[in-house]
C-alpha cells in the first residue's frame, strides 16, 4: 500500500510486519508434547511432562533511525499462569488494561539468546494484540537495539531475510 508520508512528504510503502507463528519451544517439541500442546493465532499452551509453559502473541515496534517507519514484529511471550488466565479471561473485553511480566519467546535472525529476555507486556484491548518492551536493564544486543534503534538498511534486510526464506 503506497501513501504520502506525513513525517517526510515522499511515497512510501508499508513495510510488512515481521510475523512468528508460533513460540521459539514450539518448534523443538517432541510428537507427544505436540498432541498434548494447543496453538491458536493469539495464545499456546504447551504441555511438557513436568511442566505446563503458557505463550500469548504479542507487538514489539522497533524504531528505525533515520526513517518515517518503524519496523513491526509479531512476536511471542510467556506468561505466568496467572497473567495467561487473566489475559484469556478478558480477550474480548474491549475495556480491559493490564501490564505483566513475561520473557521473550520469539528468536531473531541476527542475535544469539543464551539467556532469557525479560520484558514488560502492557495489554490494552481497545488497540488489539499486546505490546511488549524488553528490559532496558537487560544486557544483549538485541535489548541495545531496541532502544537506540536500527539502521533503515538493517530493517530491509531483516524484511528481505523474511520474504525471502
Amino acid at each position: 500500500m503506497k501513501y504520502i508520508c506525513q513525517c517526510c512528504g515522499g511515497e512510501k510503502e508499508d513495510w510488512p510486519a515481521i510475523a512468528y507463528s508460533a513460540p521459539y519451544p514450539y518448534f523443538h517439541l517432541t510428537e507427544e508434547e505436540l498432541k498434548n500442546s494447543e496453538l491458536t493465532s493469539d495464545l499456546c499452551i504447551i504441555r511438557y511432562s513436568d511442566e505446563t509453559c503458557y505463550f500469548v502473541r504479542t507487538v514489539l515496534v522497533q524504531e528505525v533511525n533515520e526513517s518515517c517507519q518503524d519496523l513491526d514484529y509479531g512476536i511471542w511471550v510467556s506468561l505466568s499462569e496467572k497473567s495467561f488466565n487473566e489475559y484469556v479471561e478478558n480477550y474480548d473485553n474491549k475495556e480491559f488494561e493490564g501490564e505483566c511480566f513475561g520473557w521473550l519467546a520469539s528468536y531473531f535472525h541476527n542475535y544469539d539468546f543464551n539467556e532469557n529476555i525479560p520484558t514488560d507486556v502492557f495489554i490494552n484491548n481497545k488497540i488489539g494484540r499486546p505490546f511488549v518492551y524488553p528490559h532496558e536493564s537487560c544486557d544483549h544486543p538485541f535489548v541495545k537495539d531496541f532502544y537506540n534503534g536500527i539502521s533503515k538498511e538493517e530493517a530491509e534486510k531483516r524484511i528481505n531475510k523474511v520474504l525471502n526464506k
